[in-house]
């Protein structure tokens, strides 16, 4: 199972950056697709995730009305549009997948994690 995160980099506040997360190597149907970031110095925190069968989305409340999670069936792969970003989402972004009616709010619970891609956010 490979999770491959991509889309990071450097953008002023109120700039718009897309992450993606090309998944592979089982199907995820029965699975939420999720990223997570952690800042540094900072515990790895929930940001959004999406069932991935029926497209129920979920999010943190800091990032409601900012970003939008998404998918894309036919290539497998997971969007984060993140708009009107602040200084405070800069931080390492994961993509990770887990059961679906597992805690998608607690890290630990994540079965597949993709590497970090870095997202800054200057002011």
């Amino acid at each position: 199972v490979q999770l491959q995160a991509s889309g990071g980099g450097l953008v002023q506040a109120g700039g718009s950056l897309r992450l993606s997360c090309a998944a592979s190597g089982r199907s995820f149907s029965s699975y939420r697709m999720a990223w997570l970031r952690q800042a540094p110095g900072k515990e790895r925190e929930f940001v959004a995730a999406i069932r991935w069968s029926a497209g129920t989305t979920y999010y943190e409340d800091s990032v409601k009305g900012r970003f939008t999670i998404s998918r894309d069936n036919a290539k497998n792969t997971v969007y984060l549009q993140m708009n009107s970003l602040k200084p405070e989402d800069t931080a390492v972004y994961y993509c990770a997948a887990l059961r679906w009616s597992s805690d998608y709010k607690d890290a630990g619970e994540y079965e597949y994690w993709g590497q970090g891609t870095q997202v800054t956010v200057s002011s």
